[in-house]
């Protein structure tokens, strides 16, 4: 049996996900889980979010669910979309600075409103960068199989992360700077863009995910 569970702390798209999911794996189970015992339970676990980081953690905590997060970041597959991402680094910048899970040694920034230009046309860039954009893979990895290189993804956020190991970065992504869209670590896998929303792209990588073992 191959479950999957989607986690469920109060501050992610999960139903699309979900839907995702199923449409690429339908023999697969998948459950949104809002317990730490559905979460040990299942064989591999997608953490997504959106919002503000600090929410997240906080929720994590009310619910009890981090430590079983972090059991599952240390023993199966394990996928972070958007917030997801985000929240494994050490710190982020937002509400003034907010701790984050310490998984990845890094910091998620604020895109600096004063250098955000077209390096091509000098033109203004929005934030939230919102919309579709380039993914450059900076390494192979079992979740990029059968995704050409520089596919288009789909991508909402303020904030971005600035990882301190390059060897865990596994995608990175152009917007007036270069930040980290993709990382890696052992059995960890997390990304900035939302690939439920990435159309052929996207639903590559999560059938992916549901196919990995969790190695290299």
């Amino acid at each position: 049996m191959n479950t999957v569970a989607v986690l469920d702390y109060g501050m992610g798209n999960l139903r699309s996900v979900c839907k995702a999911i199923e449409h690429v794996a339908p023999k697969a189970t998948v459950q949104i889980v809002t317990e730490a015992d559905a979460v040990r339970r299942a064989d591999r676990v997608v953490f997504p979010g959106q919002g503000a980081i600090g929410g997240c953690v906080a929720a994590l905590g009310v619910r009890g669910l981090r430590e079983a997060l972090l059991d599952a970041m240390r023993s199966k597959p394990f996928l972070g979309i958007c917030l997801g991402l985000q929240a494994l680094y050490e710190r982020s910048e937002e509400g003034g600075g907010t701790a984050c899970l310490g998984i990845l040694p890094g910091r998620v920034k604020l895109f600096p409103r004063e250098r955000m230009k077209d390096a091509a046309t000098g033109q203004a860039l929005k934030v939230p960068h919102m919309g579709w954009n380039q993914v450059h893979q900076e390494r192979a990895h079992p979740l990029w199989k059968g995704i050409p290189q520089d596919s288009r993804f789909y991508f909402v956020h303020s904030y971005y992360a600035e990882a301190d190991r390059p060897e865990e970065v596994a995608g990175t992504t152009e917007y007036a700077l270069r930040f980290t869209s993709a990382a890696a670590h052992e059995n960890i896998f997390a990304v900035q863009f939302h690939p439920e929303k990435s159309q052929a792209a996207g639903l590559k990588l999560l059938e992916n995910f549901v196919a990995w073992d969790g190695g290299a």
